[in-house]
């Protein structure tokens, strides 16, 4: 294919909230890169458990037509990247990106660069994201090669490409391709930012942000509103990506306050929306232990800078941000043992689909009951396999359009 794209703004692509109608929505469904996972590498890959990868799919498959059946477009990262794979710029950004590896050596790194080269973009995709073996690659030889464990990779896999919100986060009309925080999941911003650069349906799209900046992880990027961002800060994303992601949506114009919200630096916690997800205009579900703890400090623009005020309580600041009274909060009312197993198994986690109307793993069936009995409509998915990542609906889905909330 010839060497520059072709293509225009032939479809929409802008988010501005949490819970506008959804449209269109970019999903991994989990494939060959899953079935790399063993107890020796899981915890490197940053798998609490060895999926069943069949089930997964199929789990999978049912969260993409339940989304088709409230008539949301579903995109394939896959598909996309084998499509931008045709284009000979783009086919050698993502080889000189792979081979950057200084675990290699020039030899390895040579015989890895042919090898790359000779695969059509189906079987090169495939590699990008399933990874390449020690023992799949016959032609190679040197020392590096040679010391190597038979069991290792050379390419590593990305099994954590099942969860799209984190590598990259739509605000407004431009992208956040963002910085990744742990070794295991960093090639994955190089790959959707190679689709955003090249794919003609991208054609025009001005990255917000980009992988060489400090870390800041989708999951941790709520749209509380038009022009308001609750950003968390512990394990991935840190206080200095909250900083220069405030400074690049200023600058933008895409938003006018930046909640700054501390939480635990730990697994359980890794992101915002792993204890706090919107499901109506006014309205979250949170993880009870810390619906009143919570705290935020608020960042806006002040001649050129960056003024910082608070701590104050999350919710009274979110409140204020938003012009509203105050904000809503589903009590899900649980015991303490049960809300820590529901928060553990992404009861949180919900993705909105319209105003009051969420997809949530079928599992947290307490935490469910008291989101219908609070008047949000509940679409139950399956997740005991998808789960095994740490990771929901809201997690496994990078949303590209939303209308605008009422």
């Amino acid at each position: 294919m010839e060497s520059t794209r072709q293509g225009t703004k032939a479809h929409g692509h802008r988010v501005t909230s949490e819970v506008g109608r959804l449209r269109t929505v970019l999903l991994h469904r989990p494939g060959a890169e899953l079935k790399r996972l063993t107890p020796r590498n899981n915890d490197k890959l940053l798998f609490d458990g060895i999926p069943w990868v069949g089930r997964a799919q199929e789990e999978h498959d049912a969260f993409a037509q339940a989304l088709r059946d409230r008539d949301v477009e579903v995109l394939y990262v896959t598909e996309l990247l084998q499509q931008v794979l045709e284009y000979e710029g783009a086919r050698a950004r993502a080889i000189a990106d792979t081979i950057d590896d200084n675990r290699w050596g020039d030899q390895l790194r040579r015989v890895v660069r042919g090898y790359l080269e000779d695969l059509d973009p189906e079987d090169l995709a495939q590699v990008l994201v399933a990874g390449l073996a020690h023992e799949e690659l016959k032609t190679a030889h040197g020392l590096v090669y040679r010391l190597m464990d038979r069991l290792d990779f050379i390419i590593d896999p990305l099994p954590n490409l099942l969860f799209m919100r984190d590598n990259s986060a739509w605000i407004g009309d431009r992208v956040a391709v963002t910085s990744l925080a742990m070794p295991a999941r960093r090639r994955e911003s190089t790959l959707t930012g190679l689709i955003y650069a090249w794919h003609p349906r991208f054609a025009g799209v001005e990255p917000v942000y980009d992988p060489s900046l400090e870390h800041v992880e989708g999951g941790d990027v709520l749209l509380l509103c038009p022009g308001v961002i609750a950003v968390g800060t512990g394990e991935r994303t840190t206080p200095a990506g909250v900083e220069r992601l405030a400074r690049k949506v200023f600058d933008a114009g895409l938003a006018h306050t930046v909640l700054a919200v501390p939480i635990m630096q730990e697994r359980a916690t890794m992101h915002l929306d792993t204890v706090c997800t919107m499901v109506d205009v006014d309205t979250v579900v949170m993880y009870p232990p810390i619906a009143h703890s919570l705290t935020a400090h608020t960042v806006t623009a002040a001649n050129g800078d960056l003024r910082v005020e608070g701590p104050r309580p999350f919710l009274e600041a979110a409140a204020e941000a938003m012009g509203l009274d105050r904000l809503k909060v589903i009590d899900t009312g649980l015991d303490p043992v049960t809300a820590e197993r529901e928060q553990w198994d992404d009861g949180n986690n919900t993705l909105a689909v319209a105003p009051r109307l969420a997809v949530a793993y079928e599992r947290n069936i307490e935490t469910n009951a008291h989101l219908e009995a609070a008047g949000i409509e509940v679409i139950r998915i399956g997740g005991s396999e998808l789960g095994s990542g740490r990771g929901g609906p809201r997690c496994m889905s990078c949303p590209i359009l939303r209308d605008d909330p009422r």
